[in-house]
């Protein structure tokens, strides 16, 4: 009798613990209703099956940046709602009881150090793969969130990880928006992965980072130093993973009818030729954000995402194919967006008028804090660097330098400077010697090597970059403003006030002007004419 009252006791003292830690989440009302909904009343406990319905997922025809989509990846993705309940929602009674319900969500969801949600993530990428039959050469020492992990990934199995998380995201965001799921709209990573392939392996000169086939590299990439680079470049990667369960916990607790009346008023999916057009791919999108643990990476996946809004690309502050070139044409599109902006620019460097197999293409990029200002000297609170394509890196302040943003346009008053200030845009470096350098005709572009610069991180913000600058062709310049409904409000506020400004202006009140009686012409033709006569300024 004393021995069950001590188990009663114990168990008791588990779940208040167990819930106390839920409720620092603050998911433990999501639980309680999503755990009531699926509990089965003679069992008091949640059925095996039901759990694994609730994270299903079911794509039949996807769509994809990137060529080819290897049928391998869809079988994957059949086995992750076993492959969930398999590993966290452990039971002996052929039923989750809920203290075991909750125990399975913090060790999917709960408070942990990063390293342990990837270790978490890539035990849930293991599990799928042995699941749809394919070998992975990891080895986990125990079950574990912190357990130590051996082995190597290839980049194909790279790429699988990195599109099961891109599709546990887009579950997560179109199970709130549309009533289909048949649309899913696949990114192309290949930069992530060459990102990977780079950090974690010696490759050398003999890979060609600008035409590189990812499905035909056999490279191996020890997990160690793998877990190194996703903990430094995209570091939010897991949050996909904790967001897909907990979006599929709240979804369990509304029928079906309630999730089809609740996705008619909602935006639809952008598609795939829309988001092509422009810088901004859905890849490179998201590999941004991958970076950024704050409201900007949710701004950044807007045009990339179901929407609420209307208008997909509300975000685009400044296009230079679209709104012209040139500072000019950039400053009246920027001007009076206060928020965080996001400035890529597309080039083209080498022999533009020889070989076309010397001509390189790439893509750099750089993320304010703050909007664009008219200053003659550097600014900004902080910010951040990106080599984009065809190899992504992030490269973050370093500390030593607050040089973040130049931006001079020129000056309005007529006063002879005798060192006037360059016109242009650059990031990083010293005026004169900038790190990145767009010219006022948004024509070239000057990117130096990471020693003029310690504003942001060392390293290279292209392939072959070298130590001498770089000057490249501009293709194409895009401005996304990332500061939300309320920074467009505000530019929008500040557009209208210059407009009545400016109409003000051009309006002539001919009252204001003296009669010619007392204008200063009428009285120099007098006293020309009369020399001797006495004038009124005399009495």
């Amino acid at each position: 009798m004393g021995a069950s009252s001590s188990i009663e006791q114990k168990g008791m003292s588990e779940q208040r613990e167990l819930e106390n830690l839920a409720a620092s989440t603050g998911a433990l009302p999501m639980l309680q209703n999503s755990f009531s909904m699926l509990v089965d009343p003679q069992t008091n406990a949640v059925p095996l099956q039901s759990l694994q319905q609730v994270f299903c997922i079911n794509y039949r025809n996807p769509e994809c940046e990137a060529p080819n989509i290897p049928d391998s990846f869809l079988g994957l993705l059949d086995h992750l709602g076993a492959s969930i309940v398999d590993l966290f929602f452990i039971t002996e009674k052929g039923g989750v009881s809920w203290i075991e319900f909750l125990r399975g969500y913090l060790m999917c969801c709960g408070r942990m150090p990063a390293s342990m949600a990837l270790n978490a993530l890539l035990r849930v990428f293991a599990t799928n793969f042995t699941k749809a039959r394919h070998h992975l050469k990891l080895v986990f020492e125990s079950s574990d969130n912190d357990c130590k992990i051996s082995g190597y990934l290839l980049p194909a199995d790279v790429l699988m990880l990195l599109w099961m998380c891109w599709t546990m995201l887009w579950d997560s965001r179109t199970s709130r928006c549309t009533k289909g799921k048949e649309n899913l709209c696949l990114p192309d990573v290949s930069h992530l992965i060459l990102s990977a392939v780079v950090s974690c392996t010696e490759v050398g000169s003999g890979l060609n980072l600008w035409d590189c086939d990812i499905s035909a590299l056999e490279v191996e990439l020890p997990v160690g130093k793998f877990l190194t680079w996703a903990l430094t470049t995209v570091p939010s990667l897991t949050d996909c993973f904790t967001q897909f369960v907990n979006t599929r916990l709240k979804n369990s607790v509304s029928s079906e009818d309630k999730l089809e009346r609740s996705t008619s008023s909602l935006g639809e999916i952008p598609p795939r030729e829309a988001c092509d057009i422009h810088l901004l791919t859905r890849g490179r999108a998201w590999a941004i954000s991958l970076t950024l643990r704050s409201t900007i990476s949710e701004e950044i996946l807007k045009p990339c995402l179901p929407s609420g809004s209307d208008g997909t690309f509300e975000n685009l502050l400044y296009r230079s194919s679209l709104h012209g070139r040139g500072l000019n044409r950039f400053w009246s599109n920027i001007e009076g967006y206060l928020g965080p902006l996001l400035f890529l620019v597309s080039a083209t460097s080498g022999d533009v008028h020889g070989d076309s197999t010397s001509v390189r293409k790439w893509i750099i990029g750089a993320l304010t804090q703050q909007g664009f200002e008219n200053k003659d000297m550097f600014y900004g609170s902080s910010g951040s660097l990106y080599a984009i394509s065809p190899i992504f890196h992030v490269f973050s302040p370093s500390g030593k330098d607050k040089k973040f943003v130049y931006s001079h346009l020129h000056p309005t008053s007529r006063a002879y400077e005798p060192h006037p200030k360059p016109v242009g845009i650059a990031f990083g470096g010293t005026i004169g010697n900038e790190r990145i350098c767009i010219d006022e005709d948004f024509v070239r572009v000057t990117v130096r090597h990471h020693a003029v610069d310690k504003t942001y991180q060392p390293g290279s913000l292209f392939p072959s970059q070298g130590f001498l600058p770089v000057e490249a062709l501009i293709s194409e310049v895009e401005v996304w403003g990332l500061g939300g409904r309320t920074a467009k409000e505000v530019q929008t506020s500040f557009k209208r006030r210059e407009e009545l400004f400016i109409e003000q202006r051009r309006k002539v009140d001919l009252k204001t002007f003296a009669s010619w009686e007392d204008s200063p012409e009428k009285m120099m033709m007098d006293m020309m004419s009369e020399p001797n006569a006495v004038r009124r300024e005399d009495r």
